[in-house]
């Protein structure tokens, strides 16, 4: 039996992954994959730990973890969902409710001095370069972020870096023992996983005494948990675009306004250039709450004449986040009246824009802390470079499809537009995995001008055995349905591929009955069917891991990566010769992109030190 934790019975990481026809012979790359893996996975789920709060003291950070874990798929979640589905207000309500359970008030949060922001893309970029500004004037910042890349600690920051693995078990233990203390039979004991840290934040950002608390909306903003906050010293709201569709809409519009219901009545709000209805949009919902509205000038007119800012962050997207961050920033230290305003020299004042509803914001000239934290601005996977060598990978957790482009931008200014090496070939792989409801073939299709000469796909697992890594561990996805979509973004993939003029030739060709993976014949076996002969065009490969993907790629020139096995460590056709050129090549330039987890699943074994 499962250990209850959390209120609830838990199945354990594996529940349902279970191959069909177990003692069927299983052939092929993904019945492979799924061997290697279940063992792993049986034997973690095997794992006893108690969580019982009365030792809270004895316990260290991956009980911590542990537990956290639990409250991603425990019974009392589910019932809290079903119960809230048709009442997004009851959301919030629910949530004010666990916070007062846990010890705190709502009108406690206004002592955070908080700056509250949203958006599609760059979100977390503007936090970023917001928090950064304000640290550079010498105030002890909070930052609230999510996901995580590698652990769930790099969520709650202060001055700039995660929350210590003393402190982050101090404070869950804290919260998790005043709610378990404070349950009702009669509702949900434990909030879910994004509420209990969202309010774990909180608790350590008042304790620890932060100036101010940047916070980052989770998913939305109107009926996100973070909208408990009442009031912000200033709101932002990042680019829009199409995501998390199935919860805040299928267009730009609706998804505006959900992302508008953070604004506060006199509380400034500022955003970013968007498309006219969405912006139209969020200039009513200001209106309806009572917010004053503006509309961030480019970052060229803050340089003018002056040196061009230098940015932390790579990518020309990262410009309208920065002009953002400078807007809230100013915005936060004239609300608060900090020292230091007289270095902010106007320039122009605010004004309407032609061709558009939201009265432009005023530019100035920014102060030195405000230059030095834009270029000392550090965000891990986003726009990232890690030279290895002869290896160089280039990470970017873009998911939506104008990110993806940002993403190519980026990546061909930094890679393609580099000149050949003079003594041997370059490669250009493609590191590739979607989550979510995300429409991957759109993704993919954007990532073609690339011209990758290798594509492969794999789940967000970083090793066969997920045993010791509580950190990244999802149990809301299985290994047949994250497999079968690496297998579906293959097929996608060569699809492509062929509408261009190549294709892959020994694409696999698995039957999917019941959401589960079958046998492509009675023998129980993964066939490679090789169609009729055509030009082979960026081979795509599956891994069942991404430690077994990276060591493929790298072929044992990256110094923190093992060389793979010399045989049987593929099935597929091109995984032997594409070796071959990975190891000869005199440069292989990686894109890691789709998703952030992919990225930080890959950041934890290429930096070995941010596990630490």
């Amino acid at each position: 039996m499962a250990a209850r934790r959390g209120g609830g019975a838990v199945p354990p990481p594996a529940a349902g992954a279970r191959v069909p026809g177990g003692s069927a012979r299983r052939g092929g790359m993904v019945a492979w994959g799924l061997r290697a893996l279940r063992g792993a996975l049986r034997a973690a789920a095997g794992r006893r730990f108690s969580t019982r709060p009365a030792r809270a003291l004895a316990m260290d950070y991956q009980d911590a973890i542990r537990t956290l874990n639990t409250l991603q798929t425990n019974a009392s979640y589910l019932e809290q969902v079903k119960r809230e589905r048709g009442d997004p207000q009851a959301q919030l309500e629910a949530m004010r409710e666990f916070l007062e359970r846990s010890g705190l008030k709502v009108e406690d949060l206004d002592r955070l001095n908080i700056i509250h922001v949203t958006g599609t893309k760059g979100k977390g970029s503007a936090c970023a370069f917001t928090e950064c500004i304000l640290r550079s004037y010498g105030l002890k910042t909070g930052f609230y972020s999510s996901p995580h890349l590698v652990q769930v600690r790099e969520r709650i920051r202060i001055n700039g870096q995660p929350i210590s693995q003393e402190l982050f078990n101090k404070y869950f233990w804290l919260v998790y023992n005043r709610l378990e203390e404070t349950k009702d039979p009669a509702r949900a004991s434990m909030p879910a996983y994004f509420r209990f840290l969202t309010i774990m934040a909180f608790h350590v950002f008042l304790q620890e005494k932060v100036d101010l608390a940047v916070v980052e909306v989770g998913i939305g903003g109107a009926y996100d948990c973070t909208n408990i906050i009442r009031a912000p010293v200033v709101c932002g709201v990042s680019s829009l675009g199409i995501d998390h569709t199935s919860i805040l809409g299928d267009t730009m519009e609706k998804i505006a306004w959900q992302k508008g219901g953070i604004f506060k009545p006199g509380v400034p709000a500022f955003t970013v250039a968007q498309p006219e209805r969405p912006l139209e949009v969020l200039r009513d919902r200001a209106q309806e709450l009572k917010c004053p509205l503006y509309l961030c000038p480019e970052l060229d007119a803050f340089e003018g004449d002056h040196q061009p800012l230098e940015l932390g962050l790579a990518g020309a997207h990262q410009r309208s986040n920065a002009a953002l961050a400078l807007q809230l920033a100013r915005t936060w230290l004239q609300r608060r009246g900090c020292q230091g305003l007289a270095e902010l020299m106007e320039v122009a004042p605010g004004t309407e824009l032609v061709g558009r509803p939201v009265p432009l914001a005023p530019t100035f000239q920014p102060s030195d802390a405000m230059i030095q934290g834009l270029r000392e601005t550090v965000w891990l996977g986003r726009t990232q470079v890690l030279p290895h060598g002869p290896v160089t990978w280039y990470l970017d957790g873009a998911h939506t499809t104008s990110s993806i482009q940002a993403c190519v931008r980026w990546f061909r200014q930094a890679a393609l537009n580099q000149d050949k090496p003079h003594n041997g070939s370059e490669v250009r792989v493609l590191l590739f995995n979607a989550t979510g409801d995300r429409d991957t073939a759109a993704l993919l299709k954007l990532l073609l001008p690339c011209h990758f000469d290798y594509a492969v796909f794999c789940p967000n697992f970083t090793e066969v055995s997920v045993a010791n890594n509580a950190d990244q561990q999802n149990f809301n996805v299985t290994l047949e349905n994250a497999l079968t979509r690496c297998l579906e973004n293959q097929r996608t993939w060569t699809r492509l591929l062929e509408e261009k003029g190549g294709s892959d030739p020994w694409l696999l060709t698995p039957l999917q009955a019941g959401g589960l993976l079958q046998p492509a014949s009675a023998r129980g076996t993964l066939l490679l069917v090789p169609p009729a002969p055509r030009p082979l065009n960026s081979p795509a490969l599956v891994f069942p891991c991404l430690a077994q993907a990276l060591r493929w790629v790298a072929q044992g020139r990256d110094p923190h990566l093992a060389a793979p096995p010399a045989t049987g460590a593929h099935p597929h056709p091109a995984a032997s010769s594409g070796a071959v050129l990975l190891r000869e090549a005199a440069a292989v330039h990686v894109l890691v992109t789709g998703s952030l987890h992919l990225v930080g699943g890959v950041l934890r074994l290429l930096d070995p030190a941010l596990s630490q």
